[in-house]
């Protein structure tokens, strides 16, 4: 009885001890000297990238790094790792690399992402991910590999390559042999000139292909064949000349989006989309179709949702049965073509289901008379075309339109009853039009207008009370975009009236602003996003307009004149959620470290400070750019030498394995200033209870179940129901050996 009291104390203890580390903050692992290291969700992730880094700092990773990021250095080659490394993503983009190797990456059992764009990569072992069965995603573009004369890869799970500009002239029959479960291919920006038949014969389950950009001339007409699954194709910014599209498309009977976008496409048979029943978005675009016949031709698919003839030069009158079989069109841009507002009047009329019409930059000085057939009409964009207050009486019967657009139409003057009968109205862009003055009532009935977006406007000041109605507060206007205006701001009093009370994002950027009055959002506390990027604040006295915005969740200073900024200045404001301040000239001083502090202390989320931390955008697969814009200060030149830092181990901070180290530069990152400077940290600043609670970054925020905090809770639940079923187990076991003894007995007897 006493031995099973231990193994249940035992087994109890274990619980605790593993249900404990989930309830307090996850543990602190290893991390080298010159990376940043951090959760993100519950995964470690240490980052190195932008570090100078010649080698991979082996020694110095932990074995549970999820994500290393290596980006932007100069390594020269890989590995191999230590043994039992568990890293999941690794990244080492726009570095010197010049091979993949397999006994670089051998050992790498849980290795699912490999990023290594950018780099000098000549050649790549097929094998070189033997030891990573789970191997799904590599990402190559932008290195200039050799020309393959066999299989490429031979990886059975991977299933998306991007090999895009990486100089490929030819692609031999057995390139793909070895990656048959590949389901999205890139191979944009090679200069492949021809497709042949038997390329792309093994990708049977192929779904995404885009080879946009590749001087492709010729397309065979059984390239295609083996393509049957293949839902999405790009074939953008090509020069087709000899193509047989009817043959071509033949073979992919479940393709639903083709973009032939800027393809030197003239013409296209009738009959080239006559096996394509399936297809619902179909993109031609800047190609000079000067005599393509819509009605013979796209005209025809019954299915097709979107079509986008944009610039594609059309000099043939657009006639009434353009689009009489393709009568579920529901999104058609026609931007960019020289049209006659007559023409469409009668091409237009078979689309009772069109939501969206886009006729931007089409020469247009009416519009036609036949928006009242457009019952469903939600978006409109009519910008960029030399109208004038003549037109407006015939938008009168889109009660139910959303989205207009009528932004750089050359408009010096709207009419008070131009939006009257548009009451659905949710966003409106008159950005672009000198429309110094704006008349009283204007916005009076768009009483569901969302967003509202006067961009470069030549406002000299800001919205006034006349363009509303008295006594009216407009509950869901809570965006205004008034960047690039020259404003001129009195030196006291509310910027905005008393009718947009509920105001949550507002741009005034690059607005010449050099400061706001203290009363600035008198009437605007409800704002939580505040742009006041590419202005000229200086410094923290020109922000005491912020004590007015308790709710404020997201402040973007960016490029403006601040040299130091602290938690004082935002003491007011205890929900903010992101300060985006890169392109500030910063000092390397203590308040930097302050700030840092602040951000992972106090608020328990370095995150906060944009460029600080990796984020989701930069492990994206298929980003073309995963680059951080970094937080970086510089060091007052006139002191010189440069001060050598100590090692200090400081509460928040990770202090250093090595002893000593000497600055070399005047430029810092944040992250590593702050470790090096050895900034003494204001008393009151303790780790709060709030730390330990991650947000989408990876720090818990109240009680919500974020993803990490699922995973979290799932782990827990684990080791719950493991920990009950080894109590019952144990529990059966000693009473079975207790019934031993009389079950023995009375067999004897018997």
């Amino acid at each position: 009885m006493k031995a099973s009291w231990v193994i249940l104390h035992a087994v109890l203890a274990l619980h605790i001890s593993l249900t404990w580390s989930f309830n307090g903050e996850l543990a602190e692992l290893e991390c080298p000297d010159d990376c940043d290291c951090h959760y993100f969700r519950i995964n470690w992730v240490t980052d190195c990238s932008d570090s100078n880094l010649t080698e991979i700092p082996y020694e110095e990773l932990s074995l549970n790094v999820y994500v290393l990021d290596l980006n932007n250095n100069r390594i020269t080659s890989v590995g191999p790792f230590p043994a039992d490394i568990k890293m999941r993503r690794l990244q080492m983009a726009d570095n010197l690399m010049t091979e993949v190797k397999k006994e670089s990456f051998a050992g790498l059992n849980y290795l699912i992402d490999a990023d290594f764009s950018g780099n000098m990569i000549t050649r790549v072992d097929p094998d070189s991910f033997d030891d990573s069965p789970g191997f799904i995603t590599f990402e190559l573009q932008g290195n200039p590999l050799d020309k393959v004369e066999g299989p490429f890869l031979s990886i059975k799970s991977l299933l998306y390559l991007d090999i895009s500009n990486c100089g490929l002239k030819y692609l031999n029959p057995l390139f793909f042999a070895n990656i048959t479960a590949l389901s999205t291919l890139d191979l944009s920006g090679n200069p492949l000139g021809v497709i042949d038949n038997k390329v792309l014969e093994p990708l049977s389950s192929l779904e995404t292909l885009k080879m946009n950009d590749c001087n492709l001339t010729y397309i065979a007409n059984y390239a295609f064949v083996s393509l049957e699954n293949l839902k999405n194709l790009e074939l953008s910014g090509n020069i087709f000349t000899t193509t047989d599209w009817s043959s071509v498309f033949d073979y992919l009977p479940r393709l639903e989006y083709l973009d032939l976008r800027y393809s030197a496409i003239k013409q296209l048979p009738e009959t080239v989309f006559s096996n394509n029943t399936y297809l619902r978005t179909l993109i031609l675009a800047q190609n000079e179709l000067n005599s393509f016949d819509v009605s013979h031709t796209v005209g025809k698919l019954q299915q097709l949702d979107s079509l986008d003839l944009s610039f594609c030069n059309l000099s043939l009158p657009l006639s009434e049965d353009a689009f009489v079989n393709a009568t579920k069109i529901r999104s058609l841009y026609l931007s960019g073509n020289s049209l006659f507002a007559s023409d469409l009047l009668v091409a237009l009329a078979p689309l009772s289901h069109l939501e969206k019409l886009s006729l931007s930059n089409c020469g247009l000085t009416r519009l036609p008379d036949t928006f009242h057939n457009f019952k469903s009409l939600q978006e409109l964009d009519i910008s960029h075309n030399p109208l004038d207050d003549a037109f407006v009486k015939l938008l009168t019967p889109l009660d139910k339109l959303e989205y207009l657009n009528m932004g750089y139409s050359n408009l010096s003057y709207i009419a008070p009853t131009s939006f009257s009968k548009m009451t659905n109205m949710r966003r409106l862009v008159l950005s672009g039009n000198e429309v110094n003055n704006l008349e009283a009532g204007l916005f009076g009935n768009l009483t569901r207008l969302e967003s509202l977006e006067l961009n470069f406007c030549g406002l000299r000041r800001a919205i006034n009370a006349t363009l509303f109605f008295n006594n009216l507060t407009y509950t869901d206007l809570t965006e205004l975009q008034l960047a690039g205006n020259p404003l001129h701001v009195s030196k006291s009093g509310p910027l905005f009236p008393k009718q947009l009370s509920r105001l949550e994002n507002l741009d005034l950027s690059n607005c010449n602003l050099t400061f706001l009055p203290p009363d600035a959002f008198y009437w605007t506390r409800n704002i939580t996003t505040l742009v006041l990027r590419g202005n000229h604040f200086s410094t923290p006295n020109d922000l005491r307009f912020l004590e007015l915005l308790p709710k404020l969740e997201v402040l973007d200073l960016r490029y403006n004149n601040l040299s130091t900024f602290s938690p004082k200045d935002i003491a007011v404001n205890p929900n903010v959620e992101k300060l985006k301040l890169i392109g500030n000239p910063w000092k390397c001083d203590c308040s930097v470290a302050e700030l840092w502090d602040w951000a992972n202390l106090e608020k328990g989320n370095l995150a906060i400070l944009e460029g600080s931390t990796i984020g989701a955008e930069h492990v994206t697969v298929g980003k073309t750019n995963k680059r951080k814009k970094l937080l970086v200060c510089s060091y007052d030149t006139n002191k010189q030498p440069l001060p050598i830092i100590m090692n200090k181990t400081v509460p928040g901070r990770r202090p250093f394995i090595k002893p000593q180290r000497v600055l070399t530069s005047t430029n810092r990152t944040w992250a590593k200033y702050v470790r090096e400077s050895g900034c003494e940290q204001p008393a009151n600043l303790q780790r709060s209870p709030r730390a330990a609670k991650t947000d989408s970054e990876g720090h818990l925020r109240g009680s919500e179940l974020e993803p990490n905090t699922w995973a979290a809770a799932a782990i827990k639940a684990a080791v719950v129901y493991i920990t009950l079923m080894a109590i019952i187990g144990i529990a059966f076991v000693l009473a079975k050996k207790r019934r031993a003894p009389k079950t023995a007995a009375f067999d004897k007897n018997n």
